[in-house]
């Protein structure tokens, strides 16, 4: 797949037209490393790079709508396949990362009991939303395989969980904060099923937040989709650092899955 994504992308040799800032629309959980990619990036190639950040599933659709975007990185490899076309390179699985529970403090959540208390009807569980975010149809998924634990868990699951990131008019994060982290501190639920890597930031941000590890049984996986959609030979070697050494571990440091290194 990723030899197909590189031949792919001898289809950029275009010679560079205006020095314009490169459009890069990428999933909202890829900000912190992203950006650091960015500026290592721009260190080194003098390239100006825009970066979008949103819910996948938004993305896709402002993109498809017309939106102009020279790379997409989702969440998952569902969006930027949906865009794949004659002008665009293939799309390869560049980075990964999972699910993980963040609580507020002094609930007593833990691997053990995750799936009790989540079930538990007294406690205010979130996720995002499916459809629109990867992460909330990552959740979905991981409802499912509850069911194969204790029969009814799906249907529980899914009929308390609140949706409240991720959809078309949600709240959207302040620029230095976690939404996640600032909903559970304003008590808006108790329990997120959010990515680790988003977990681990919101519980830098308010002390006592508690990072939960998702049981094997229950474990879901998140394989995040790159996509070049324009032939700007910049967008290529953007696309090219993402998958380098330096770019691998950047995404590495932010506790990303780096299949390359």
């Amino acid at each position: 797949m990723r030899w197909a994504f590189l031949l792919s992308l001898l289809m950029f040799v275009s010679p560079a037209t205006a020095a314009e800032p490169l459009q890069l629309h990428a999933a909202g959980s890829l900000r912190a490393a992203l950006n650091e990619v960015i500026e290592a990036f721009t260190a080194k190639t003098s390239v100006q790079v825009q970066a979008t950040y949103a819910p996948s599933g938004l993305l896709r659709e402002r993109i498809a709508g017309g939106e102009a975007s020279d790379l997409f990185a989702s969440a998952n490899m569902k969006h930027p396949k949906a865009l794949q076309s004659e002008g665009t390179s293939s799309v390869v699985h560049f980075t990964g990362n999972r699910l993980c529970g963040l609580s507020r403090p002094g609930l007593g959540i833990n691997s053990d009991n995750l799936l009790e208390r989540m079930l538990d009807p007294d406690l205010r569980l979130a996720i995002s939303t499916p459809g629109a975010d990867p992460s909330g149809d990552y959740a979905w998924s991981l409802f499912g395989k509850a069911e194969a634990v204790e029969a009814g868990a799906q249907e529980a699951l899914e009929e308390k969980a609140l949706q409240l990131v991720g959809g078309p008019d949600s709240p959207q994060p302040p620029p230095d904060r976690t939404l996640y982290g600032l909903l559970l501190e304003q008590e808006k639920a108790d329990l997120f099923l959010t990515y680790c890597t988003n977990a681990v930031l919101a519980a830098r941000e308010v002390p006592g937040l508690e990072v939960i590890q998702v049981p094997s049984p229950l474990n879901v996986g998140a394989s995040y989709g790159l996509i070049v959609l324009s032939r700007r030979p910049e967008a290529a070697r953007l696309a090219l650092f993402l998958l380098s050494e330096e770019g691998q571990t950047i995404l590495s440091s932010y506790g990303f899955d780096s299949p390359l290194l």
